[in-house]
């Protein structure tokens, strides 16, 4: 579990709920059924809208990369390739055969089936990185849906915010109708920056990254797999893939520098 993610959600929640409560506030205050459902209701219609089904369905069960993120053991990455290329070396490219139905990965599978079948290493460069610019624009466009929802949402807020005014000009006459109205208008676009800034575009940002590691994880496997097919030796495939090592150390580096 990313237990970091956890903690900087609860402590950002928590120094909003807090600078409320140590500003005189009532915590009570910022509980707004009416708020929340402009904000989140109207998002979550211009998601829908602006996203195909499949498109939308991928980015919600992504979510769960947030806490449990997709695990990449570039090390037995690396020891695989390396073991595959040896073992080629001494046996031939048809003793890979044993490993393609005992991987679950499809992209993994594929690519040594294309070593078994004896394709040569530009059709299988060619044909793995078809297959990793799909899966790449896929996971992405799954990332985007919680972009949108971080770029919808503040504007809804507002939206809510002029509803509850409008309510609040239309009971000017009764002074007990207006406290209601005029928190509706404040709490609205709380709820609309607030889950902007602490929740869709955290989210977004992090399955982006994500991304990026499951990408260069499939990189190193076409790069692997193409020495293998030209008969690159062993280690300097290894050599090879553990560049790819420091450019994901490179990556997370900068990765606060990053939009």
């Amino acid at each position: 579990m990313d237990k970091l993610s956890l903690f900087g959600l609860i402590i950002g929640v928590s120094a909003i709920l807090g600078g409320q409560v140590l500003e005189g506030g009532h915590l009570s205050s910022l509980l707004q059924p009416t708020a929340l459902l402009i904000v989140f209701g109207g998002t979550f219609g211009a998601v829908l809208l602006q996203s195909p089904f499949a498109t939308f369905k991928r980015g919600v069960r992504m979510t769960a990369w947030v806490f449990f993120p997709p695990v990449i053991n570039y090390d037995r990455l690396i020891g695989d390739i390396t073991y595959w290329s040896q073992l080629t070396r001494r046996e031939g490219l048809l003793t890979l055969e044993k490993f393609t139905g005992q991987i679950k990965d499809d992209f993994t599978s594929k690519g040594l089936q294309l070593l078994v079948d004896g394709v040569a290493a530009e059709h299988i460069r060619e044909v793995l990185d078809a297959k990793l610019t799909t899966f790449e624009d896929q996971m992405r466009q799954g990332a985007r849906v919680w972009e949108a929802a971080g770029g919808y949402s503040p504007t809804i807020g507002i939206l809510g915010a002029v509803l509850g005014l409008i309510h609040v000009m239309e009971n000017l006459s009764d002074p007990s109708k207006l406290g209601a109205g005029i928190a509706v208008a404040f709490v609205a676009t709380i709820y609309g920056v607030g889950l902007a800034n602490l929740v869709y575009l955290p989210i977004a940002n992090k399955l982006k990254a994500h991304v990026t590691r499951l990408v260069t994880a499939r990189e190193m496997l076409i790069e692997g797999m193409v020495g293998i097919a030209v008969g690159d030796n062993p280690r300097l495939i290894e050599s090879r893939l553990q560049g790819y090592m420091f450019k994901e150390m490179q990556s997370d580096k900068k990765a606060p520098k990053r939009r």
